[in-house]
């Protein structure tokens, strides 16, 4: 596969993957994380972290369930990869929080565990078509 082919599938993933979770931020789970976290959360999006979050976290997506899906040519295998790629990352960022910030609440844990996980199987499958798409 060529420079370009990569970079294709790293735009067209990225682009999933934000509206995947934009429309799970933006309308399904708003009140929820506010109602549960408003007395932590800043009053305005800090834009360049959660950017440098979506650009790294694709980068995770392909090279741990996307590329390993399309070598095997498994839809399957991609969106298995990807769900334990995101089971692992939102435990971290959930349970260390569990852990460490007065208060955190289980509930919200519990859902973004399961978010996380189909969040990145989707954007995981989605990556995969994309890039049998591409290919």
């Amino acid at each position: 596969m060529t420079f370009g082919y990569y970079v294709k599938l790293y735009l067209l993933t990225l682009v999933a993957f934000l509206a995947i979770d934009g429309v799970w931020l933006g309308v399904v789970a708003r009140n929820l994380y506010s109602k549960y976290l408003g007395y932590l959360m800043t009053p305005k999006t800090v834009w360049p972290a959660a950017l440098l979050f979506y650009l790294l976290y694709v980068v995770g997506v392909l090279v741990f369930a996307v590329l390993p899906g399309l070598q095997a040519e498994s839809l399957g295998r991609a969106a298995l990869l990807g769900a334990l790629l995101g089971l692992i990352a939102y435990a971290t960022y959930d349970l260390t929080n569990l852990a460490t910030v007065k208060a955190w609440p289980v509930l919200i844990t519990v859902i973004d565990l399961i978010w996380g996980t189909v969040l990145t199987a989707a954007v995981s499958a989605v990556g995969f078509l994309i890039g049998r798409w591409l290919g």
